[in-house]
């Protein structure tokens, strides 16, 4: 097989269509963190959430072997860890680097403590697989049609996400107040909004969204749990947020540059290509960061990303 197979539409298919299943977590995880910056508040917990999302969802999933519920569970344990995040951040005001870093060491702690005790040294796969849609019509246009129309379904939602995420932050009256919570916290409680109801908000969506995306790694991508087994994807869906200047269809496209490296990566070892394998780990990280360097150095970032604030002050 020689790199002229990249033109094959089945080659295509096959690395287009593991390279939207790959972004899927990040994706997941950079909108609900756009929301989360986007309101005033950096959530470097992501990392944690997500393993945590992963290893519940995963757990849930194969002792239930309900898919549904492994998802479900990695919301919901995305949904408690934004709560505690909240708290601290928000209510008592503790500094959001060392509260995130701290559920991110918490995560990576846990969960291979938890994983130990529950499996010891074995390594379980899930016995159901989640199952793709396909959907007819649209699945059959050449290249594009099977790699898209043909995933799984929180694939789907995620996708229909963008949109929808994009038009509440931007044409909604509600997003008008995330947008000034993030900006001028100050201006935003003088006119009446709840700061810290909104942001509250914001960050359980943050939250949910990570638990989500870490459940979709370990149950819908890999079908398999090992411990850290994000390797710094909420660190990358951090950068990614910036990357897209805190708006989602951009962050789609940082999304897909990791998943496309990511499956490119492997493609070239099914082509034959001799590449140290250590090079192969590094280039989607490599792509993001280098992606960072040339097009955010001119990104504003919210004013009062990570500053906290109690009403009345200012």
């Amino acid at each position: 097989m020689g790199l002229l197979s990249f033109f094959d539409e089945a080659f295509f298919v096959v690395l287009f269509g593991t390279s939207l299943r790959a972004s899927t977590p990040l994706l997941l995880a950079a909108l609900g963190e756009t929301y989360t910056e986007r309101s005033g508040i950096l959530n470097l917990g992501i990392e944690g959430i997500m393993l945590s999302g992963a290893f519940g969802g995963f757990v849930v999933a194969l002792f239930t072997e309900s898919i549904l519920c492994g998802f479900i569970t990695g919301v919901l344990i995305g949904l408690v860890l934004a709560l505690i995040t909240g708290f601290l951040t928000i209510t008592l005001r503790v500094n959001q680097i060392v509260v995130g870093l701290g559920i991110t060491i918490f995560g990576s702690g846990m969960t291979s403590f938890l994983f130990r005790i529950l499996f010891g040294t074995r390594f379980p796969t899930l016995p159901v697989m989640a199952t793709k849609m396909r959907i007819p019509l649209v699945a059959d246009i050449p290249y594009f049609g099977e790699a898209i129309f043909n995933q799984h379904l929180v694939v789907y939602l995620a996708l229909a996400l963008i949109p929808t995420l994009h038009i509440l932050l931007y044409w909604t009256n509600f997003g008008l107040k995330i947008r000034a919570v993030g900006e001028n916290p100050v201006s935003a409680d003088a006119a009446g909004v709840n700061v810290a109801r909104v942001r509250h908000i914001c960050l359980l969506l943050g939250g949910m969204l990570a638990g989500l995306g870490g459940a979709f790694l370990a149950i819908g991508d890999l079908s398999f749990f090992v411990s850290n087994m994000t390797l710094g994807r909420g660190f990358i869906a951090i950068a990614i947020v910036m990357l897209g200047k805190w708006n989602p269809y951009w962050v789609l496209l940082g999304a897909i540059l990791f998943g496309v490296t990511q499956s490119l990566s492997s493609g070239l070892q099914v082509l034959g290509v001799d590449v140290r394998p250590e090079f192969i780990l590094m280039l989607p990280y490599v792509a993001v960061i280098i992606a960072l360097v040339f097009i955010a150095r001119n990104t504003f970032l919210p004013s009062a990303l990570g500053v906290p604030y109690r009403r009345g002050e200012g």
